[in-house]
């Protein structure tokens, strides 16, 4: 048996994980800005943010596989790990890519930019290979980014929503 609660809330601190990897390193990149150069900021800020991604998805992780859950409940979240961690490494990496979009500067000037871009090409390829015979890969990382981006956002958008409805208040309720 599957218990969807433990479920929901892994995915909930998920969204949590992706909205607070973009924001603290979009904000690590812009206060970075004030004292070096946006390459410069990028490679000290991206390795910090991608491990600080990954150690609170790990926690994540061993926190269900050590609680009470049945073992159907841990399996679940061993495979949505394994397959929602590569956006939610995008979440920092994404913050950088705007931030350098707007700056009008190439990111791939970053050597932890591209070192990322090389890890997830390593994961990526071999799936490129296995479904067209690697012609695709350039279209398997653009769609990996694309994607990453719409996880991240769709995560976003489920932690906020909840906070919107409370914010603006109960529905009114008509009177009879």
């Amino acid at each position: 048996m599957v218990s969807l609660a433990h479920l929901k809330r892994r995915l909930g601190q998920y969204a949590a994980v992706w909205v607070a990897g973009f924001l603290l390193a979009g904000t690590a990149v812009l206060v970075g800005l004030w004292f070096a150069d946006l390459m410069s900021v990028v490679d000290l800020v991206l390795p910090a943010g991608l491990l600080l991604v990954a150690l609170a998805l790990g926690a994540g992780v061993v926190a269900s596989l050590a609680s009470r859950e049945t073992v159907g409940t841990k399996l679940v979240v061993i495979a949505l790990a394994a397959l929602l961690v590569l956006p939610l490494l995008w979440a920092p990496v994404s913050a950088a890519v705007a931030i350098a979009f707007f700056a009008d500067r190439s990111i791939e000037y970053s050597e932890a930019y591209a070192a990322f871009q090389i890890g997830v090409s390593r994961v990526l390829f071999p799936i490129s290979q296995w479904v067209g015979g690697g012609d695709l890969f350039g279209w398997v990382w653009t769609a990996f980014q694309w994607v990453s981006t719409a996880v991240g956002f769709l995560s976003a958008v489920a932690r906020v929503w909840p906070m919107m409805r409370r914010i603006l208040g109960p529905e009114p309720v008509e009177e009879v």
